[in-house]
Formats: structure tokens, C-alpha cells, sequence
């Protein structure tokens, strides 16, 4: 297990921390942390059809597109488990039937990888750079993180911390996946809800969470959510859980960030054959004795 804490914006040492470790699903995070830098700068609107769809940026960031995901295909987790090399985007999408709505935008709620590689394409449009440099641009240098990259090829991710994923192509995150060591996604989290990259407004508008139900079994949350590109919602204590878990074969990261008035802690967690919840109660047990 690796782990990195942040108490009140300080970075505590951790053993080992600086391994670098695949950030799976908390790659959406700094891609909606991403958008949302350009809808500071009036370059994207949040509720303004996009791609000629018939969804938001607000939609695709919260999950309510009504677009399906790749990995509800029993072929994509048995080639994955074989070690094949990822199939291309339109072939991923033709297998899908990805291009269909599963509902009308806005109006169910469905987690969807499919709705991050849109978002991922259409930062590239508007910013006329490649996702790699557009998040480091306004998302990574602004923060002061200078160690995070995007895997694209197996050898990218050859001296990772990666449990049984070693010979994973990082072509199956289709919205790109970052790797980095564990202690900077516990920072990008921190300075990114302390209000050091948007400006309050929008900051609060990205922990708006759409309500997903009461509590989960072998989880932390009493009432989990999901806001733009956040994973938010009620713990035991009173306190509130932001931040996002992501899993991949190489293992599970759970980064997230709790405040108790004028307090705050930050912790992320790379474990490699421990469930996501499990992951989650470990985050969770660390923060609250952070706070103490």
C-alpha cells in the first residue's frame, strides 16, 4: 500500500510515496477540473450543447448524458484480462452501439468512461493543443505538479507500482490515463478544493453532486453523489467526502479530501488487490485521524 497525506495544505512525508502509480478514474478529475478552467475563461459554457449533441458539458461531467459505458461488455473485460491490445475508439463505440442514448440527457443518471473521452476530445478542439498538454497546461503547472504524465503505451507504465496490471495497454482508459507518484494526486485534490485553480463560483458549481442514494455495503458513504467530476457525499461524523476512487488491474486509488470549520485533510491511497471500498475505509480512517 502506498498513501499520502495533506493536513491543513502541508504535505506530510510518506514511505515510498514518490512511486509512480496509475490514477485510473481520478484522471476525470483533472479533466473536469480542465474544462472547467475553460469555462472560467469563457471558452466553454456548462449548459451549452457541445459536439453537436444533444447533452451539456454540465451532463457529461455529472454522468447525465444518457451515454452508455464500455465496460458493461463482458469482451472488453475478457481481452483486458488476456493482455490484448486495446481496440481503436471506433471500434470500441461500434461494439457499444456507443453513439445511442440509453436515456434523454438530464433526465436518469449513468456512470460512463464514454462521456470522459468526449470531454477529452472536446478540450482538444477548443484548445487546438493534445489532452496531454492542455491538462498540464491548465490544470497540472497552474497547481505546481510537475510528475504526472499520461500513459499511452505499455513501456509507460513499465516502472510502475502496478500490481498484477504490468503488461496492461493504458489504451483500454479510453479518456487517457495519468500516472504519477501517489503524493501528487493527494496535492492536486487539496489546492484544487482549497480554491487555487477556479474561482469560488465554479468551484462550488463542480461540488454540486447529483444524489445517487443512501448508504453502499463495504463503503464509506451514507449518502454518496456525484458532482462534476467529483465523487461527493455524506460519511459518519458529519463530515462530507470529496474526491474520486478509480480501479484498474493494476489496483484501486482513492483520493479524497474532508474540512472540519477552518481544517482540512487530504488523503490518497494506491493499494493493489484490495477492493475499492476497502480502499475507501482506509482514506477515510486516515483523514479523521488527521483531524483530530
Amino acid at each position: 500500500m502506498l498513501s499520502s497525506l495533506v493536513s491543513n495544505g502541508q504535505p506530510s512525508a510518506s514511505d515510498r510515496s514518490e512511486l509512480e502509480v496509475p490514477w485510473w478514474s481520478f484522471t476525470k478529475t483533472l479533466l473536469a477540473a480542465t474544462a472547467l478552467c475553460l469555462v472560467r475563461d469563457g471558452r466553454l459554457g456548462l449548459d451549452s450543447s457541445i459536439l453537436d449533441q444533444p447533452f451539456t458539458l454540465r451532463q457529461l461531467l455529472r454522468h447525465e448524458a444518457g451515454l452508455a459505458d464500455y465496460g458493461e461488455l463482458a469482451d472488453y473485460h475478457a481481452a483486458v484480462a488476456n493482455d490484448e491490445a486495446a481496440w481503436s475508439v471506433e471500434e470500441m463505440m461500434q461494439r457499444l452501439d456507443g453513439a445511442r442514448l440509453r436515456y434523454s440527457p438530464g433526465t436518469g443518471w449513468r456512470y460512463s468512461n464514454v462521456g470522459y473521452l468526449l470531454i477529452g476530445r472536446l478540450i482538444e478542439q477548443v484548445t487546438d493543443l493534445s489532452l496531454e498538454e492542455a491538462v498540464d497546461r491548465y490544470a497540472l503547472t497552474p497547481l505546481g505538479l510537475s510528475s504526472v504524465r499520461f500513459a499511452k503505451t505499455r513501456a509507460d507504465l513499465r516502472n510502475a507500482h502496478l500490481g498484477n496490471g504490468s503488461n496492461y495497454d493504458p489504451g483500454w482508459v479510453y479518456h487517457g490515463l495519468l500516472i504519477g507518484p501517489i503524493s501528487q494526486s493527494a496535492l492536486f485534490l487539496d489546492r484544487l478544493l482549497a480554491g487555487h485553480l477556479l474561482p469560488a463560483g465554479l468551484l462550488q458549481e463542480m461540488q454540486v453532486a447529483k444524489a445517487l442514494g443512501g448508504p453502499i455495503p463495504g463503503r464509506p458513504w451514507l449518502a454518496p453523489g456525484y458532482g462534476l467530476g467529483l465523487m461527493q457525499g455524506s460519511i459518519e461524523g458529519g463530515f462530507t467526502l470529496c474526491g474520486h476512487t478509480g480501479c484498474g488491474p493494476g489496483g484501486v486509488i482513492a483520493v479524497y479530501r474532508i474540512c472540519d470549520g477552518g481544517a482540512s485533510a487530504c488523503c490518497a491511497v494506491f493499494d493493489a488487490g484490495t477492493p475499492e471500498g476497502a480502499v475507501e475505509v482506509l482514506v477515510v480512517e486516515k483523514l479523521l485521524q488527521a483531524l483530530r
